[in-house]
């Protein structure tokens, strides 16, 4: 069984079937109907694409694939089974408030985060005062405010843009950063940049953090931190920034936020796309006799425990070797989480707090490739453990694998841009790399339209991959 049909579940769920004997089951339980290549998701909030062009439906492709499909939302963990039956089951609930039992033998808990929008006052589309392009109706939702915000203008009228993230915790920077970009590109192309003014608010301690503790990036014979690269970007598009920041309170046409050194700070906008932060789903856990087992199995952020060292230790004592290599449950070897669902054992960027207590420092991402790469390797120990293994039979540790990603700087087949990045490891190794904690020769940043054409390409690649059609399993993760 797998709970979650993002990036992580449905690229388990589609190689399990694949390697899986014919009288093996495989089973997705999932509350959305439709699967969702979220990175496109920011050329839906500009207005580029509709959100029709980054989803499809699941039912049709599973049932071709041979995996069973049950849309309903996962809400209780039973290891253990029952009373006398010792058989482990999940409760989900359907659309309708329906609950019902789902048997397994092993279970991969790709279930991806929850969207707090809840953690900040005011913040969100749904009853709020921001946007978001963290759904497809989300980003539909901002590509026609921005219509409105674009009309505005045209008739003379100068609007404020605010984009970044909404709390001090959140993570996905670089989501909400390809967004800023792509708007003030879209802004030109439509004719009305000079009458906007754009400002970027995030809790990053520097530009180019990302959640990641920031890159030394080599291109051009030159090796650039991340923060100037991000600031070179923003400064030639006349892009202002906030960092170092936690918005406390969103408004109908302003947010109030902390910086970290403990100041009050406001910034007024007429337009403002704000990302939450995240946390797990909520799943509970009981045993056999009922008791509640959530703690044992989740931290309390409802993130999933796995094999990885989450003993509480200062910053300087943090190690590579801390991150999960098989993402198996210490508690019970047939449970697994893949992608977001599992619970990092800390930040990668360094944990920082203002003098009043609030933590002002980005959640490491592990999004997109990192994601795809984990399913993958969970399931294949998965198919192993079900054919006689005794233990998972691959690793895929965020702090031994790289990345690359593509983040588009603005759309458009002559004139658009995409910053080409590579990063190894994605978790960095100050031991096996002690300047900068990752390799100088699989570190790399540029940008150009070459980049742009090949984000093109992923685009309808990784939704080709996702449709399973012939070969897909030959595109890399």
């Amino acid at each position: 069984m797998v709970l979650g049909a993002g990036v992580a579940g449905h690229t388990a769920a589609s190689f399990a079937r694949r390697w899986l004997d014919r009288g093996d089951s495989v089973t997705v339980v999932s509350p959305k109907p439709d699967y969702n290549w979220v990175p496109s998701n920011i050329w839906v909030g500009v207005g580029l694409l509709k959100p029709e062009k980054v989803t499809f439906a699941l039912a049709p492709v599973y049932e071709r694939a041979g995996i069973e499909f049950v849309q309903a939302a996962a809400r209780e963990f039973h290891p253990e089974g029952d009373g006398e039956d010792r058989t482990p089951y999940v409760t989900a609930e359907n659309a309708n408030g329906k609950r019902s039992k789902i048997p397994y033998d092993f279970l991969i808990n790709a279930t991806g985060p929850a969207l707090r929008f809840d953690k900040t006052e005011g913040l969100g589309p749904d009853g709020g005062h921001s946007l978001s392009v963290c759904q497809p109706a989300h980003a539909a939702q901002a590509a026609a405010a921005l219509d409105d915000e674009v009309e505005r203008m045209r008739r003379g009228e100068k609007r404020r843009f605010l984009v970044g993230m909404g709390h001090g915790t959140c993570t996905c920077e670089g989501a909400a950063f390809e967004y800023i970009v792509n708007l003030e590109f879209e802004l030109r192309h439509r004719g009305v940049r000079d009458r906007a003014e754009l400002t970027w608010i995030t809790n990053e301690y520097e530009l180019g953090d990302f959640g990641m503790g920031g890159m030394q990036l080599r291109g051009g014979g030159y090796v650039t931190p991340s923060s100037i690269y991000s600031a070179s970007l923003f400064a030639e598009r006349r892009i202002d920034w906030i960092t170092r920041a936690h918005v406390s309170r969103v408004e109908p046409d302003r947010v109030l936020y902390e910086t970290l050194d403990g100041l009050q700070g406001e910034q007024g906008f007429d337009f403002a796309m704000l990302l939450p932060p995240f946390s797990g789903v909520g799943l509970q856990a009981f045993d056999r006799g009922g008791a509640e087992i959530t703690e044992r199995l989740f931290l309390p952020n409802g993130f999933m425990r796995v094999d990885a060292d989450y003993s509480p230790r200062p910053y300087e004592q943090w190690k590579a070797a801390d991150w999960p290599r098989t993402y198996q449950s210490p508690e019970y070897r047939n449970v697994f989480a893949a992608g977001i669902a599992f619970a990092p054992p800390h930040a990668i960027s360094v944990p920082r707090k203002s003098p009043n207590g609030t933590v002002i420092a980005p959640a490491p991402p592990r999004t997109g490739m990192p994601s795809a790469m984990i399913g993958k390797a969970v399931a294949r120990s998965v198919v192993d453990m079900i054919a006689g293994a005794d233990a998972p039979t691959r690793t895929a540790s965020m702090a031994e694998m790289g990345a690359a990603c593509i983040a588009s700087a603005g759309a458009n087949p002559f004139k658009g841009t995409a910053v080409s990045m590579t990063v190894f490891p994605i978790v960095p190794d100050f031991e096996r790399y002690p300047e900068h904690g990752r390799d100088p020769a699989g570190t790399f940043g540029e940008i150009g339209l070459a980049g742009h054409w090949i984000k093109i390409m992923l685009h309808h690649m990784f939704l080709y991959k996702a449709r399973l059609r012939p070969g897909w399993r030959w595109i890399p993760e």
